[in-house]
């Protein structure tokens, strides 16, 4: 008789559209206050992030104002109480709730509902 012992991993799931959820990467991948990017079954990149309290957020990777992937590579931050990622080339910051630019109210990424499992 083989025994299955229980998987001491936890990985991450986000979702890319609704109902669907993909597994992205393990938890212990991050590191409180930095990101990693993930590939999408798409071919789209998200920037995965645990902030300091432990929550984690996900986003589309690409900087709107440069176009280049690397949001990931960002500093984590907060304003007015709420956690933002600043773009490495640009500057931008970015809600990790929302997507919002809080440099650039016209400007967003996406946001995905991201889940350890």
């Amino acid at each position: 008789m083989t025994t299955t012992l229980p998987s001491l991993t936890t990985t991450l799931e986000l979702s890319p559209a609704p109902g669907s959820w993909v597994t992205v990467c393990e938890e212990s991948r991050l590191t409180p206050g930095r990101g990693v990017a993930v590939l999408l079954p798409d071919g789209r990149q998200a920037a995965v992030f645990r902030d300091r309290s432990g929550r984690l957020y996900a986003i589309d990777n690409r900087d709107p104002f440069s176009g280049a992937q690397v949001l990931s590579r960002g500093l984590v931050g907060s304003a007015d109480g709420g956690p933002f990622v600043a773009s490495p080339l640009l500057k931008q910051r970015f809600d990790l709730e929302t997507g919002r630019c809080l440099d650039d109210d016209e400007v967003a990424v996406a946001v995905y509902p991201v889940r350890t499992k």
